[in-house]
C-alpha cells in the first residue's frame, strides 16, 4: 500500500494543487518511507500515470460510464493510479490492482467508495491492454491532439507513433562526468560510454543519482547525451570568453567549464535570483572557478565581444516528456508559438554579443519544427525513439 499511497499523493497533487510531478515526488517518497524497490515502483506508478491521464480517463468515461470530472478528486485520483497498473502495467495481477486500489480509495475517499471502485476498475479489467490498442494513436499514448499533430506532419504517421511510445518510457540515465574532479569514479553499477561525448556515462543499472556521494561532491551531474551535444558543438578552448544564455540549472556551464579546462572567462546568464543562487553552488561544488553567475533577462545583457556564445533559451519541452511526466498537459500550441517567436528575438540578440569570427550554438529541448529549423536551419536533432536519448535540436548559429 505504502507504494501505491505515494504514487496516488502525487498524481492528485499535480492534477488538484498543479504540483509538478518529478518536483513532489522525492517528499513523497521520503514521507512514505519507502525502501528502493518499493520507491521504483511509487515513481513508475506516479509519473506513469500522470503520463497517460487522457487515456486512464478515456476508459473510465467509455468503458464504466464514469467521467472523471463528476467524481471527487481523491477518488479520481485513486482510479487512476488503479486504471494505470490495468492497463498498462506488467507483473501486477488484475485482481491484485482492483483489490489494493478498493483499498487505498477507501482510505483516501470514504469507506462508501468501495463499491464504485470496485465496479469501475472491474470493467477496466475486462477490456484490458487490448482495448488501448484500439484507439487512435492521441488517445492511445495519452497525448494532446495538437503534439501528435506536429509529429505527423513532421515525420508521418509511424515514426511519430514510435516517437509517443517512446517518451512514454523511462528515460535513460546518462550523466555527465566532471573532468575537472580527478579522483576515480566507481558507481557500483554496469554502465557504458559514448564514442561521440568522452564525458558521457549511460547507467545499465538502477542509481539514485540525487542522493548520491558523486552528485554532491561535484564529481557527476545527471544529463542526457542529448543535451551534451550543445556544449561539444560549440568547442569552447581554455582562455576563451564564452558566455552562457538562460544558464541554470547549471549542466552545460559545467560542461563548458570543463571544456575550456577551467581557464578562460565563462559568463553565465540567469535572471531568477534563486536559480542564480543555486547554479553558483552547483558550480562551485564542480570545481568551477573561471565562472561568473550575471543575474539579468538575456534579451538585457549587453556585454560583447565574445568568443562562444551558448544560446539555449526557453522552449516547449516536446524532447523531454519522458523525465517531466505532466509537461505534456501544461502545453499549449499557443504557448509553443508564442516561444518560438521569442526564441528568435533571443537569437538575433547574441548574434550582436559574438566577436567577429566567433561561434554561436542554438539548442532547445524540444521536437517541434517552428522552434527547432524554423528558427536555425540545418541542425541536428536527436530522437527518443532513434538516439534512445532526450529529445534536442543542436545548431550552429
Amino acid at each position: 500500500m505504502s507504494a501505491r499511497r505515494a504514487a496516488y499523493e502525487v498524481v492528485r497533487r499535480t492534477f488538484e494543487e498543479d504540483a509538478y510531478a518529478d518536483r513532489i515526488f522525492p517528499a513523497e517518497a521520503d514521507r512514505a518511507r519507502l525502501d528502493e524497490r518499493d520507491r521504483r515502483l511509487a515513481m513508475r506508478l506516479a509519473y506513469g500515470t500522470v503520463q497517460r491521464m487522457r487515456t486512464l480517463d478515456h476508459a473510465m468515461a467509455t468503458l464504466a460510464s464514469r467521467p472523471p470530472d463528476g467524481l471527487q478528486p481523491t477518488l479520481r485520483a485513486a482510479l487512476r493510479v488503479g486504471a494505470y497498473q490495468l492497463l498498462f502495467t506488467s507483473g501486477i495481477p488484475a485482481r491484485a490492482a482492483v483489490n489494493e486500489t478498493v483499498e487505498l480509495a477507501k482510505a483516501v475517499a470514504g469507506r462508501h467508495t468501495a463499491g464504485i471502485t470496485n465496479a469501475v476498475l472491474r470493467r477496466i479489467a475486462d477490456a484490458g491492454p487490448g482495448w488501448v490498442e484500439t484507439l487512435p494513436p492521441p488517445l492511445r499514448h495519452s497525448y494532446p491532439d495538437w503534439v501528435a499533430e506536429e509529429w505527423t506532419a513532421m515525420f508521418g504517421p509511424a515514426e511519430a507513433d514510435a516517437l509517443m511510445a517512446a517518451q512514454n518510457e523511462p528515460p535513460e540515465l546518462s550523466i555527465r562526468v566532471n573532468t575537472l574532479r580527478s579522483e576515480p569514479l566507481d558507481l557500483g553499477v554496469p554502465a557504458h560510454g559514448d564514442p561521440d561525448l568522452p564525458e558521457a556515462l549511460v547507467l545499465d543499472g538502477p542509481f539514485d543519482v540525487a542522493a548520491s556521494r558523486e552528485l554532491a561532491e561535484g564529481a557527476i551531474w545527471p544529463q542526457s547525451r542529448g543535451s551534451m551535444l550543445a556544449a561539444r558543438l560549440l568547442a569552447p578552448e581554455p582562455g576563451m570568453r564564452v558566455l552562457d544564455l538562460c544558464s541554470a540549472p547549471g549542466g552545460k556551464a559545467g560542461q563548458l567549464a570543463a571544456l575550456m579546462a577551467d581557464r578562460g572567462r565563462l559568463v553565465c546568464v540567469e535572471r531568477h535570483p534563486s536559480r542564480a543562487a543555486a547554479l553558483e553552488r552547483t558550480l562551485a561544488s564542480q570545481g568551477v572557478t573561471c565562472a561568473e553567475v550575471v543575474i539579468a533577462d538575456a534579451l538585457d545583457f549587453h556585454e560583447d565581444g565574445f568568443d562562444r556564445i551558448l544560446l539555449d533559451p526557453p522552449c516547449s519541452g516536446l524532447g523531454v516528456l519522458a523525465g517531466r511526466p505532466d509537461a505534456r498537459w501544461r502545453r499549449t500550441l499557443a504557448a509553443a508559438q508564442e516561444v518560438a517567436a521569442l526564441q528568435r528575438r533571443m537569437l538575433e540578440h547574441a548574434r550582436g554579443l559574438l566577436a567577429p569570427g566567433g561561434r554561436l550554438v542554438y539548442s532547445v529541448c524540444t521536437i517541434r519544427r517552428d522552434e527547432c529549423d524554423g528558427v536555425v536551419a540545418g541542425g541536428r536533432q536527436t530522437l527518443p525513439h532513434r538516439d534512445h536519448t532526450d529529445g534536442f535540436y543542436v545548431a550552429v548559429a
